[in-house]
């Protein structure tokens, strides 16, 4: 399985993409400051492997999402969607080796409008 974690190693992790994996790029106020790119999995197929004490949480809007950040060098590698409360978005950008999937766009900009899409 893929393992990733943030930039300073504190925050590791596995995942399981599956076998036809997708990446998202989403234009919302959050992903499009920090660059995230979704790869969005069943919570079964992600395990954190160390990092459980160094990850800080930051709700806003409703507060559905649990944005997840290392806090020593603050990369988001992975958080509970709102879109998908019962699985985990990996940044797929936080991978240790590139994943060879397609990647479309979802209009995060207007969430309720477009989360159908997702």
């Amino acid at each position: 399985m893929p393992e990733g974690g943030c930039h300073c190693g504190a925050v590791r992790f596995t995942v399981d993409p599956g076998s036809a994996p997708e990446l998202i790029e989403c234009n919302c106020s959050m992903c499009a400051k920090v660059g995230y790119l979704h790869l969005i999995v069943p919570a079964a197929a992600f395990a954190l492997l160390h990092g459980e004490a160094m990850l800080t949480d930051y709700r806003f809007g409703t507060g559905a999402a649990r944005h997840r950040f290392c806090s020593i060098c603050g990369v988001k590698s992975f958080y509970v969607p709102r879109s998908h409360p019962d699985g985990i978005s990996v940044n797929a950008r936080c991978l240790d080796a590139p994943l060879d999937a397609p990647v479309r766009t979802f209009d995060g900009r207007n969430w309720e409008q477009a989360r159908a899409t997702l």
